[in-house]
């Protein structure tokens, strides 16, 4: 008898669920496209070259964490701050204190482009520093030519760079990495 009870109560667990099941709204499923790797970054035809080609294609731009190759810059770190020296002309305002990071690709040719600003204090909270000091190192590092080609297994690839700017009221302290 109690066998016979729970197999009832099991069949209308069941005939229910089926019930609810055939009487909910169909939701209509939203397509999301998500990037590759966190920190990928599409092209955007508002604000990139139109010009700027990547050579293999969004899906095999080399992050620039996963080579041993290191810094890839003609005359490596010294001449790109000799170059950010020469040209960026400080504000000495107080209150411009943080880090700007500068991310792009340099291409298998050895060009850049899509370039993405993220800006912060010293603890990593968003600041918004003020357009002529963000825009003087956007243009100045637009500029630089020095980019070496990144080549791995006989390939050149196309790679993600970026550069930090440690700014102390408004004077440009160091570049990093």
């Amino acid at each position: 008898m109690g066998n016979r009870k729970n197999m009832k109560r099991r069949i209308g667990i069941i005939l229910a669920v089926l019930f609810i099941g055939c009487h909910t709204k169909k939701v209509e499923s939203v397509e999301q496209k998500y990037l590759r790797w966190v920190g990928d970054i599409e092209q955007d035809i508002a604000i990139d070259r139109k010009d700027f080609k990547l050579c293999n294609g969004d899906e095999k731009v080399i992050q620039y964490f996963n080579t041993a190759q290191g810094f890839r810059y003609k005359g490596e770190k010294t001449k790109l701050f000799k170059t950010f020296q020469k040209n960026f002309i400080a504000t000495h305002e107080e209150s411009q204190n943080g880090l700007i990071r500068i991310r792009f690709i340099v291409n298998c040719k050895g060009e850049t482009g899509r370039f993405r600003i993220l800006e912060s204090d010293f603890n990593y909270a968003k600041f918004h520093f003020k357009d002529n000091i963000k825009n003087q190192l956007l243009e100045i590092t637009k500029k630089l030519d020095g980019w070496e080609l990144l080549k791995i297994k006989n390939q050149v690839n196309d790679y993600y760079q970026y550069l930090i700017f440690k700014i102390e009221k408004g004077q440009l302290i160091e570049i990093l990495p």
